[in-house]
């Protein structure tokens, strides 16, 4: 009786394995039939080691383990070139390295024609680096890096193209020249910095040597003018004192001159001499006043004779008009000096050369 009851818990028990396996198998094989791709990424298909087809980002189906996906990051990538010895043209070793920036533009290409693509690219950029280098003289590798980075992106163009993918920039980080070079070009500079600073010190003695030199030609100029100025002034101060000798005396009268007359006269007289030489100038004068002098030189009324102006002819004879007019071609002439002095005075403040007259 016992053995009949078991009989059906036995077959439950082994309905039960199978269908959890069918579960668990059934499982697998959904999991390994659906695939993700990420957005960034491009996905190769292989069936039995065969290419079949490019997975786009998302839910991807592909026959279960039967099937391998091959990933390609898309996006900008970047490679380390790694630093590379290389010799000029000039014979001068130098080391550099630089950056790749690299971006995967057919992923079945990369995938079919090159075994591994940043290996290969990084490789290539080697290779290019050390013969761009060999190719351009040591002061270009210095200070032409954007022609490396040029050259050795259209090196990289062409092979790259058939892997399906795109160099977008090359940068050399660094180009280092050898101990010894390096030494020389120091050496160089330190020569190369010295002569500028003998040059400029000597454009400075130059410089400070002709400032020197101008400003004792002014000097000598100023000096000079007030010299001559000095010289202007004195002779001016001699003609006017002259001039106002002459206009004092002119002032006096002929009165004046006609009482002089008279006391040389009286001092003739009483000389023991019977000949008197006369000046035509007091003969005349006595002449015309005689009508005033006659019996005394007084009038009737007590009051003395009034001083009189010289007339024309007694001012052509002493020379008062030729005095006037000495004085007022001085004055002229000086008034024309002073005004060239302060045009050389103001030429003189702004720097500019004077010529002296």
């Amino acid at each position: 009786m016992s053995e009949i009851f078991t009989q059906p818990l036995q077959v439950a028990d082994a309905t039960l394995a199978v269908g959890a396996l069918v579960l668990v198998v059934a499982v697998v094989v959904l999991w390994q039939s659906v695939t993700f791709v990420d957005a960034y990424d491009r996905g190769a298909l292989t069936v039995f080691g065969e290419y079949r087809t490019l997975l786009q980002p998302g839910l991807n189906v592909v026959p279960p383990f039967v099937s391998r996906v091959h990933r390609f990051d898309v996006r900008t990538q970047t490679l380390d070139v790694p630093s590379q010895e290389a010799i000029t043209r000039d014979n001068s070793p130098v080391t550099a390295d630089a950056v790749v920036y690299i971006r995967i533009m057919d992923a079945k290409r990369a995938f079919l024609e090159v075994d591994d693509y940043r290996r290969a690219v990084s490789n290539l950029a080697q290779t290019t680096l050390r013969a761009v280098l060999g190719d351009m003289e040591l002061d270009d590798t210095l200070s032409r890096r954007d022609r490396i980075n040029v050259r050795i992106r259209e090196e990289l163009d062409e092979p790259t193209d058939e892997w399906g993918i795109r160099i977008e920039a090359v940068e050399v980080r660094e180009v280092t020249p050898s101990r010894d070079v390096k030494g020389a070009m120091e050496q160089q500079t330190s020569a190369e910095r010295r002569r500028r600073a003998m040059i400029l010190e000597a454009q400075g003695e130059r410089r400070s040597a002709v400032e020197k030199a101008q400003g004792d030609k002014q000097s000598n100029i100023i000096r000079a003018q007030g010299e001559k100025q000095s010289q202007i002034l004195e002779a001016q101060g001699d003609a006017i004192s002259t001039v106002l000798r002459a206009r004092s005396a002119e002032s006096m009268g002929e009165r004046a001159v006609i009482d002089r007359g008279l006391d040389a006269l009286a001092e003739i007289g009483r000389s023991e001499s019977t000949t008197f030489v006369l000046p035509q100038e007091l003969s005349s004068l006595v002449g015309r006043y005689g009508k005033h002098l006659t019996g005394s030189d007084v009038k009737e009324d007590g009051a003395r004779l009034e001083s009189r102006s010289f007339d024309a002819e007694t001012r052509e004879l002493i020379g008062l008009d030729d005095i006037a007019e000495i004085v007022g071609e001085i004055d002229e002439e000086v008034a024309v000096d002073l005004e060239a002095v302060e045009r050389q005075a103001r030429a003189v403040e702004k720097g500019a050369d004077v010529v002296v007259d």
